[in-house]
């Protein structure tokens, strides 16, 4: 396997365990959502949600544009919220109480806890040292 294939892989990876650890403390947090199943249940719903995410969420995205920049990307809330709930129609494991509070209130803890769990996997396991070039140094 390529180096480029393997740390593809390796991000991909990363990635899906974080968004499992971001439901782990969204449903934690918020009491109207839930996700049955333990660690198997976390990454499945987590995988699920990815995948809705790239296929029905690029559409949304994409016909909910206009809306988008009226509002200046607040209503990327609401569509993060319908891809929660088509998660929910999918998954036996995931359940969201309410439409509106409880998935509008799951995609913003969501987003918050997974940037944060981004940034905290950037600084500590993939912190590269940072070179700096001298001045006599040649390339």
């Amino acid at each position: 396997m390529k180096a480029s294939t393997s740390r593809l892989l390796l991000a991909l990876l990363t990635s899906w365990a974080i968004l499992a650890a971001a439901f782990v403390v969204t449903s934690w947090i918020l009491s109207g959502m839930d996700v049955a199943g333990g660690f198997w249940g976390y990454l499945w719903v987590s995988a699920l949600f990815g995948i809705v995410n790239a296929i029905l969420g690029t559409i949304l995205r994409i016909l909910t544009l206009p809306l988008n920049l009226l509002t200046l990307g607040l209503f990327s809330v609401v569509v993060n919220a319908i891809l929660l709930s088509v998660t929910d129609a999918l998954s036996s494991h995931l359940e969201i109480d309410e439409f509106f509070w409880t998935a509008i209130w799951a995609a913003l803890i969501l987003a918050v806890v997974s940037v944060v769990l981004e940034l905290l996997v950037r600084i500590l396991l993939w912190h590269e040292p940072r070179y700096t070039a001298s001045l006599d140094s040649h390339p």
